[in-house]
């Protein structure tokens, strides 16, 4: 168990192993067949179990990159981040932005490519890149300083929140938390993800975690809504509600309680027989709730930005929340949703 009470595992494909037994005692005990790899390797490790946080080929490259998330972190959680000379000007305008959300709101784009573009340099380094693929985690540089970015990812599951995708970010929350490694949060996520398998594997409690995980947290937090943030995972993803310092929004945001078509077909159920009735239901809803300036007049948003300029809002919500303390007060310790 040593290895999981670490911050971060990084193993080496088709050489390093774990498990609490090994393939000679779980063929004695539940006469299972099964390989040190099968069992315990870095691919299992790394996309199933989420014990690990990365896998590299040889012995050498995993050094590297230990040696480069290091760079990354503070000596202790009370020295404050570290701080790199950096080359790229935090007023650069990002045009591209403007056209990487399509028109489309059900076609997807690679919130990595975002990510890439509004942080120093594009030098992003992810943490379990492997594991619930639906959620981006991961370190970079804002004007030379670490900060923590945790971004849907439309590319799997349309960006929806499940179980693992809730405890990943959620451990990774606490840990900038811990570190006092400011987080940004990119937001493009259409709800949690529905059906039996998900309540039953207990997607309230995980779910929970993440929304903990945000609300316990006191270092700076700045969230930029993408496109859609629907109901309670709005919430979760580092909304207002929930105690984020700088929320803003692209012109492409759509913040309700859920998307338009779902919304028209519970609230009009007796006009789905009548598809213009539906499509003008349907507008209408559109144009009442889901502009991120309904949103930005109610305060859950505190500006709808252009999307090439939110390297430098970012930048800017950063610096000016750098000295920031939260008072908290005393308890023995908090009880987190395990």
């Amino acid at each position: 168990y040593s290895p999981a009470m670490t911050d971060f595992i990084f193993m080496v494909r088709d050489r390093s192993y774990m498990f609490v037994t090994g393939p000679d005692v779980v063929k004695t005990v539940t006469n299972e067949t099964v390989t040190a790899e099968e069992l315990g390797g870095a691919k299992i490790h790394t996309a199933k179990s989420s014990v690990a946080d990365g896998a590299f080929a040889d012995d050498v490259e995993a050094l590297l990159q230990v040696r480069r998330l290091i760079d990354f972190l503070p000596a202790c959680n009370t020295s404050g981040v570290p701080v790199w000379p950096s080359f790229d000007t935090p007023e650069r305008v990002e045009l591209s932005l403007d056209t990487l959300v399509p028109d489309n709101p059900n076609k997807p784009y690679d919130v990595k490519e975002l990510i890439g573009k509004i942080v120093d340099e594009g030098d992003f380094f992810e943490i379990q890149e492997s594991f619930a693929k639906n959620i981006v985690t991961g370190f970079a540089r804002m004007e030379g300083k670490s900060v923590g970015i945790v971004a849907n990812q439309p590319m799997v599951l349309a960006g929806v929140l499940d179980s693992d995708a809730s405890r990943k970010a959620a451990r990774f929350v606490r840990f900038c938390d811990a570190f006092e490694i400011p987080i940004v949060t990119l937001v493009d996520v259409p709800g949690f993800l529905p059906g039996t398998a998900q309540e039953y594997g207990g997607l309230i409690q995980h779910g929970a975690k993440l929304m903990f995980a945000y609300s316990e947290a006191t270092v700076p937090l700045v969230t930029v809504i993408v496109r859609k943030a629907f109901g309670g995972a709005y919430d979760v993803m580092a909304s207002k509600h929930i105690g984020a310092d700088v929320n803003y929004a692209w012109p492409t945001a759509q913040v309700a309680v859920m998307g338009a078509k779902g919304a028209v077909e519970i609230i009009f159920r007796a006009d789905m027989n009548d598809p213009e009735k539906i499509a003008a239901r349907t507008k209408e809803y559109e144009q009442r709730f889901l502009s991120p300036f309904v949103a930005a007049e109610r305060g859950y948003i505190d500006e709808v930005i252009m999307p090439h300029a939110t390297r430098r809002r970012v930048a800017r919500a950063l610096a000016m929340l750098a000295t920031k303390k939260a008072e908290r007060p005393w308890r023995k310790h908090d009880n987190i949703p395990l």
